[in-house]
């Protein structure tokens, strides 16, 4: 079964990307043999409809399942009519995550999680619980924001996953990757802000 799963990186060491339809790449795992490849998301730097283009594109691959943090009622409605599933609240490397889909810890759901548009405006909030997200519209891209549904403690995860799944070096870890992340992903914020001054 080929399952898509938004992603921070190239490979299924990779943390999944938070953001479904300005994700940094998606990865197409085979979840038979555990063969992958990634696709670069051309999707990030619309101004509108990320969501529906990118679910559009994980269909046109085969995709049966799409796994990722967040994601807005366009998305999902395009995915549902593809016939697609939606396994939403996760966090980790893409391997970890197929590994739970695989050992049936997954719920997969037809409702969104955020906002339609989420992923463009600066940042709303600066909390890591439900709805207010690290990262959260950094449209640039590679964010690792940390929005509703994205905590790790067990406590809202929005049931996708059970809470034993995280410990507490875990979650260290994984904070301290999302708090990497969103510093090298301020710094292409901060260049490309330069940049654009600079043509004007």
């Amino acid at each position: 079964m080929k399952v898509a799963v938004s992603s921070s990186g190239k490979d299924l060491n990779s943390q999944i990307d938070p953001r479904f339809g300005r994700c940094a790449y998606f990865l197409i795992v085979e979840t038979d043999d555990m063969e992958f490849e990634a696709f670069d998301n051309e999707n990030i730097a619309l101004g509108g409809g990320a969501g529906i283009q990118s679910a559009q594109f994980v269909a046109s691959l085969g995709a049966k399942a799409v796994i990722t943090g967040n994601c807005g009622p366009n998305a999902v409605r395009t995915l549902s009519a593809a016939g697609i599933e939606l396994f939403i609240g996760q966090t980790g490397t893409v391997r970890e995550a197929i590994e739970r889909h695989k050992h049936g810890k997954l719920r997969p759901t037809s409702e969104a999680n955020v906002a339609g548009h989420y992923g463009m405006g600066m940042g709303r909030g600066t909390g890591m619980g439900r709805g207010m997200g690290m990262g959260r519209g950094m449209g640039m891209g590679r964010g690792m924001g940390m929005g509703r549904g994205m905590g790790m403690s067990g406590s809202n995860v929005s049931g996708q996953v059970a809470s034993e799944d995280f410990t507490g070096d875990q979650e260290l870890k994984a904070l301290k990757e999302h708090a990497e992340n969103l510093k090298k992903q301020m710094k292409e914020i901060e260049d490309r802000i330069k940049k654009l001054e600079k043509d004007d």
